[in-house]
Protein backbone atom coordinates (compact mmCIF):
# COMPACT_ATOMS: atom_id res chain seq x y z
CA UNK A 1 0.00 0.00 0.00
CA UNK A 2 3.11 2.45 0.55
CA UNK A 3 4.09 1.49 -2.99
CA UNK A 4 1.18 2.57 -4.04
CA UNK A 5 1.04 5.72 -2.38
CA UNK A 6 4.56 6.59 -3.51
CA UNK A 7 3.75 6.12 -6.68
CA UNK A 8 0.72 8.09 -6.86
CA UNK A 9 2.38 11.37 -5.12
CA UNK A 10 5.36 10.56 -7.97
CA UNK A 11 2.81 10.42 -10.42
CA UNK A 12 1.17 13.53 -9.45
CA UNK A 13 4.44 15.43 -8.68
CA UNK A 14 5.34 14.95 -12.48
CA UNK A 15 2.17 15.90 -13.55
CA UNK A 16 1.80 19.16 -11.93
CA UNK A 17 5.44 19.86 -12.16
CA UNK A 18 5.76 22.20 -15.32
CA UNK A 19 2.78 24.29 -13.74
CA UNK A 20 4.43 24.56 -10.38
CA UNK A 21 7.62 25.32 -11.68
CA UNK A 22 6.76 27.74 -14.07
CA UNK A 23 7.79 30.97 -13.76
CA UNK A 24 5.69 34.26 -14.54
CA UNK A 25 6.76 35.98 -17.86
CA UNK A 26 5.60 39.56 -19.15
CA UNK A 27 4.41 38.41 -22.65
CA UNK A 28 5.49 42.12 -24.03
CA UNK A 29 8.98 41.12 -23.49
CA UNK A 30 10.12 37.52 -23.09
CA UNK A 31 11.55 35.65 -25.97
CA UNK A 32 10.27 32.99 -27.75
CA UNK A 33 12.39 30.43 -25.48
CA UNK A 34 11.12 31.72 -22.73
CA UNK A 35 7.42 32.02 -23.61
CA UNK A 36 7.87 28.38 -24.99
CA UNK A 37 9.36 27.27 -21.61
CA UNK A 38 7.37 29.05 -19.31
CA UNK A 39 3.42 28.86 -20.87
CA UNK A 40 2.27 25.37 -21.40
CA UNK A 41 0.90 24.11 -24.65
CA UNK A 42 2.70 26.63 -26.26
CA UNK A 43 6.16 25.39 -28.44
CA UNK A 44 8.68 27.27 -30.34
CA UNK A 45 6.08 28.02 -33.28
CA UNK A 46 3.59 29.29 -31.03
CA UNK A 47 6.28 31.55 -28.98
CA UNK A 48 7.05 33.01 -32.39
CA UNK A 49 3.72 33.88 -32.97
CA UNK A 50 3.15 35.63 -30.23
CA UNK A 51 6.31 37.49 -30.68
CA UNK A 52 4.91 38.29 -34.26
CA UNK A 53 1.78 39.33 -33.10
CA UNK A 54 3.44 41.62 -30.52
CA UNK A 55 5.73 43.13 -33.28
CA UNK A 56 2.67 43.65 -35.62
CA UNK A 57 0.14 45.02 -33.22
CA UNK A 58 2.17 46.55 -30.49
CA UNK A 59 2.44 45.59 -26.89
CA UNK A 60 -0.77 43.55 -25.28
CA UNK A 61 -2.74 45.24 -23.43
CA UNK A 62 -4.17 42.05 -21.25
CA UNK A 63 -3.42 38.57 -21.37
CA UNK A 64 -7.15 37.76 -22.72
CA UNK A 65 -5.04 39.31 -26.25
CA UNK A 66 -3.31 36.03 -26.84
CA UNK A 67 -6.54 34.23 -28.02
CA UNK A 68 -6.39 36.91 -31.52
CA UNK A 69 -3.22 34.24 -32.13
CA UNK A 70 -4.06 31.28 -34.07
CA UNK A 71 -3.86 28.36 -32.31
CA UNK A 72 -3.94 30.31 -28.95
CA UNK A 73 -7.23 29.34 -27.08
CA UNK A 74 -9.47 30.90 -24.05
CA UNK A 75 -8.61 27.52 -22.56
CA UNK A 76 -5.20 27.46 -22.67
CA UNK A 77 -5.12 31.08 -21.74
CA UNK A 78 -7.16 30.39 -18.36
CA UNK A 79 -4.89 27.04 -17.85
CA UNK A 80 -1.89 29.49 -17.59
CA UNK A 81 -3.05 32.78 -16.43
CA UNK A 82 -1.28 33.20 -13.11
CA UNK A 83 2.27 33.09 -14.82
CA UNK A 84 1.25 35.51 -17.26
CA UNK A 85 1.77 39.25 -17.14
CA UNK A 86 2.03 42.05 -19.55
CA UNK A 87 3.67 44.42 -18.11
CA UNK A 88 6.57 44.18 -14.91
CA UNK A 89 3.93 45.30 -12.16
CA UNK A 90 2.36 42.23 -10.21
Amino acid sequence: MKNVIRLFTLTLFFLFSSYVLADVVNINTADAGTLAENIQGVGVKRAQAIINFREEHGPFKSVDELTQIKGIGLKLVEKNRANLRVSDKK
